[in-house]
């Protein structure tokens, strides 16, 4: 693993790096993996855990030890995933190569303080857990460690806490692209998860955060993990990478729009010291700069929909401004011109978003610093006139010939469709097949074939009695999970793509059949070919 790090964080020393690599082989020999633990405490533990309660897992932890005796497994899931102390004795057994000793030189665990924890006991000092995927190089697991959450500490995290992998971590890793490249850049890479993930498909990794314990957990995690190829660097936002240029850029930012008032905790996991959705405009202007011409950058982001103040003689109501068109002002004013597709995934009215990232930071509803800082919240909505957030996904190209030929902005807040490897291979498709039917004109459209994709089902509603239907519905079940409601000509169209007949052939056998024009037709349904391809819904044949 490279390193590069700041003047008073020397490298790791050759004890350290023999200290990782027996926790390593210890974890391997306790069968510390995500399905050994859902074996220990059930579905119904897991599920509480999910929600942030630990007694059912204690209970279920408990009959097992009564059943069949402590195990390694059952002390490191006690210490590491439930956060509670365990004896010294029960940790040696537990981590036989790395030993006690070990685990203190690494910070994995420490001493109880005075009357919190039995004599000759141990505590977590981090979460260490288990971490599976799918991606499209298959099925893996890792161990993430990070810091302890609000069930093992007792009370609100700190501000310089470094997360695990939550839900934004997976939906992140979940739509990265996964083609080969050269050079990847992770964008405040907190614990690490999203360069790891991209060392999967990228030659050499560049990982940044500002913080510099989550830097330090970054490297324990790739190296633990066996991971070689990730470079760390200390600073903020494109800072530590001024003038290089990537292939791929994925970035899970700290994009929570926090009031900045004296009081309110400023997480550095998400927080991102700028005023609103400020940050996110920051690194969308940005990214061009730092992408090579083809390369792609991916992140979450929050964006607002602001009600402009009333001008002096007009109505005081109004309405709030669409949040899209604000994302693409900052797309067509940034110094380098992308490609971009946006895709809203849900909003959140003010006060909601409020209560969403107070509870988040561990402050519990019902107490004063809780009635606090939601005033505070509402507070600097109200006074920049934010109605309610968006929350979504976001992807940059820079075109290779310089010139963008994708601008899509939707909002997609229902159900996604069933994809076990992850959106990043559909956005993956999706992205050549564009360029694929970019480049080709009208004609060349109509002659080629296609077949409709596996995951593609057509549905009908009728009313009882009638022989026609009143609705005809395309329902994709992988990808984004989109449907198409179609009229007869276009349903008919796709369910003649067979791979036999070229678009253009089972137009003209349309046009004859419904008595319509031709050329009318065509127009009418090679435009929606095209999306059919890109949106993954039918297939060119080569």
């Amino acid at each position: 693993m490279t390193s590069s790090r700041p003047a008073d964080q020397p490298a790791a020393p050759a004890e350290t790096t023999a200290a990782i690599a027996a926790l390593r082989a210890d974890l391997q020999a306790a069968g510390f993996t995500v399905a050994a633990l859902s074996e220990l405490w059930g579905s119904t533990g897991a599920e509480a855990l999910h929600r942030g309660q630990r007694i059912p897992a204690l209970r279920a932890l408990e009959t097992r030890r009564g059943q069949s005796g402590d195990s390694a497994i059952a002390t490191l899931a006690e210490l590491f995933v439930l956060g509670r102390p365990v004896t010294v004795d029960a940790l040696a057994r537990a981590l036989p190569t790395a030993g006690v000793a070990g685990a203190r030189e690494l910070g994995l665990v420490r001493q109880p303080e005075q009357g919190d924890g039995e004599a000759g006991s141990v505590e977590p000092a981090v979460d260490l857990r288990p971490y599976s995927f799918v991606d499209a190089l298959g099925a893996a697991e890792w161990w993430i460690v990070s810091d302890l959450g609000e069930l093992a500490l007792g009370h609100a995290l700190p501000v310089d806490h470094v997360l695990g992998v939550g839900g934004a971590s997976l939906t992140l890793s979940g739509l990265m692209l996964q083609a080969p490249v050269e050079r990847a850049l992770d964008l405040g890479t907190g614990c690490g998860i999203q360069a790891m993930h991209a060392s999967r498909h990228a030659r050499h990794v560049v990982a940044t955060d500002i913080s510099v314990r989550a830097l330090d957990l970054a490297a324990l995690n790739t190296e633990l993990n066996g991971i070689g190829n990730v470079e760390f660097r200390l600073g903020s936002l494109f800072e530590p990478v001024a003038g290089e240029t990537f292939d791929h850029i994925v970035s899970n930012p700290p994009f929570v729009i926090t009031p900045r008032t004296d009081g309110v905790p400023e997480y550095e996991y998400r927080d991102g010291g700028m005023v609103g959705d400020g940050l996110v405009e920051a690194v969308i202007r940005s990214a061009g700069e730092h992408l090579t011409p083809g390369g792609v950058a991916q992140l979450l982001a929050n964006w607002e929909y602001r009600v402009p103040a009333p001008v002096l003689g007009s109505p005081a109501a109004s309405a709030a401004v669409d949040a899209f068109d604000r994302v693409a002002d900052w797309i067509d004013t940034a110094p380098v011109a992308l490609d971009a597709w946006i895709i809203e995934r849900e909003a959140q009215d003010a006060a909601e978003y409020a209560e969403t990232w107070i509870r988040d930071g561990g402050t519990r509803p019902g107490t004063v610093d809780f009635d606090r800082l939601y005033d505070a919240w509402l507070s600097d909505f109200a006074d920049r006139g934010v109605e309610s957030v968006g929350f979504g996904y976001v992807l940059l190209r820079r075109p290779a010939d310089g010139t963008p030929t994708l601008r899509r902005l939707e909002r997609m807040h229902g159900a996604l469709g069933a994809s076990e490897a992850g959106l990043g291979v559909h956005l993956g498709a999706a992205l050549a097949a564009h360029d694929w039917q970019s480049d080709l004109d009208d004609a060349a459209v109509a002659a080629t074939r296609y077949v409709v994709s596996d995951d593609v089902t057509e549905e009908r509603h009728f009313w009882p009695g009638d022989e026609s239907p009143t609705a005809m519905l395309l329902r994709q079940g992988g990808g984004f999970g989109r449907t198409i409601q179609g009229g007869t000509a276009l349903i008919a169209l796709v369910g003649a793509c067979d791979g036999e007949l070229t678009a253009g052939a089972i137009v003209g056998a349309l046009a004859q059949l419904l008595e319509v024009g031709e050329p009318e037709l065509a127009a009418e349904l090679l435009p929606v070919v095209r999306a059919l391809v890109v949106d993954g819904f039918l297939r060119p044949v080569e």
